[in-house]
């Protein structure tokens, strides 16, 4: 007995699984126009409302056998990797200064607040060596490029006047780049492609899983292993009348009691109200 309920239920779980995914099928074309529309709508904000980014590096070379910040001092080698990746984090660390900032924002002749000029700029060690590059991102390629290389002069002779025996080269220098950085208009497109299936299949499996409606009898005997007992066809009366026709149909099954059940519905057409 307890064998045959647990097969019972699982048979359940198996012919709802299977009908939310004929549901999802059944709309499918729904689902490719929500995905079509959010997906032309993510496209849209990107295209018109999001502002293009463009960036432009430096690339700075340190040289240092020993210096000294305070009265802390430093020795590195060439192969010591750590001592120049620390040598580097000292010279983004004067780089970031508000003073040195400051110093940029003058000598580029922009309108940024030291705080927006941080944020514009990020530095890093390159493989871990004693180069550095120092990128620029803005809303402008050319003001990119340009506050790119005031920084190539600026900061050599800031680290001069805080580190003793500083020395920092130019390896290469920013040139202006017309590619954008961001935004990107196929990761856009891409997630509204998604966000529109998503959000349409989401609905059509609510609306599939709130249905209580019996739409045939395979879904009563599937369901509650109920026989049936009578199935009332579709048929029609008066249709030649002036009163139009109308027809029914409808579900009866029972039980091994003796009861009986049923579900019957009836549609008439606007004929039948006069």
């Amino acid at each position: 007995m307890q064998d045959n309920n647990v097969t019972a239920e699982t048979n359940e779980k198996e012919i709802d699984i299977l009908r939310l995914i004929k549901a999802v099928w059944t709309k499918m074309w729904i689902v490719v126009l929500s995905a079509v529309i959010c997906g032309a709508a993510f496209f849209a904000y990107a295209k018109g409302f999001i502002t293009p980014k463009y960036s432009s590096s430096v690339m700075l070379y340190v040289n240092n056998s020993s210096f000294s910040v305070g009265n802390t001092n430093f020795s590195i080698s060439t192969g010591q990797l750590d001592a120049a990746q620390r040598l580097i984090n000292t010279y983004i660390v004067v780089l970031k200064n508000r003073t040195t900032l400051e110093e940029i924002i003058d000598k580029a002749e922009v309108d940024y607040t030291y705080g927006q000029l941080s944020g514009m700029i990020s530095a890093q060690s390159v493989n871990s060596t004693e180069i550095f590059q120092v990128t620029v991102t803005a809303d402008n390629p050319t003001e990119a490029a340009k506050i790119a290389n005031v920084i190539a002069t600026v900061l050599p002779e800031r680290t001069a006047e805080i580190i003793d025996g500083s020395s920092m080269r130019i390896v290469d220098t920013a040139v202006v780049q017309p590619a954008r950085v961001s935004p990107s208009y196929d990761k856009y497109l891409s997630v509204g492609l998604l966000v529109g299936a998503a959000g349409a299949i989401l609905v059509i499996l609510i609306i599939a899983i709130l249905d209580d409606v019996i739409h045939s009898e395979d879904y009563i005997v599937t369901t509650y292993d109920i026989p049936i007992l009578a199935k009332i066809p579709e048929f029609s009366l008066n249709g030649g009348s002036r009163y139009g026709g109308y027809y029914g149909y409808g579900y009866g099954y029972g039980d091994s009691y003796g009861y009986g059940y049923g579900y019957s519905s009836k549609k008439a057409n606007k004929e039948d109200n006069k």
